[in-house]
């Protein structure tokens, strides 16, 4: 299930692949919760944590996902972080490009969201790029979607 852009592999996370990078890469909180869940319910593999590796280095340079599978309107939600070294060199764009791709190869995905803080210039950049649409203003918070075409 490993996708490949030109310049990085997207992994989904499990266990295993946890247990062979948590001593060069930072494991954030949502990563148990995600094998938690992922534990119980193997068919959550795809629709949560991925990690990025960078082909050229075989570098792990962040971690990308949805927050669960599609909902009964066929919407999943997308997040991603990369290592400091790893931003502003199109990474973001690239790799979630590729899980979004993933997603709407699903018949269950109509609809791709997402949220970032208002002032948040490199995630806004990036979900530009990814033609998605400002469709909301809550609070400090842009809400984001990108349709699937038919």
């Amino acid at each position: 299930m490993d996708l490949q852009s030109e310049r990085l592999r997207i992994i989904p996370c499990t266990k295993d692949l946890v247990a062979n990078v948590a001593d060069r890469y930072k494991i954030g909180p949502h990563i148990p919760l995600y094998l938690a869940q992922l534990q119980e319910d193997p068919s959550q593999l795809g629709w949560g944590v991925w990690f990025v590796i960078e082909k050229e280095t075989n570098q792990l340079i962040g971690d990308i996902g949805f927050k669960g599978k599609p909902d009964m309107e066929g919407t999943v939600e997308v997040g991603y972080g990369f290592i400091p070294s790893a931003q502003k060199k199109g990474y973001a764009t690239e790799a979630v490009h590729e899980i979004i791709q993933w997603a709407f190869t699903s018949e269950e995905v109509q609809k791709v969201i997402a949220e970032c803080y208002h002032d948040n210039f490199p995630s806004i950049r990036v979900l530009e790029k990814l033609n998605m649409k400002n469709v909301e203003i809550e609070e400090n918070l842009l809400k984001w979607e990108l349709r699937k075409s038919c």
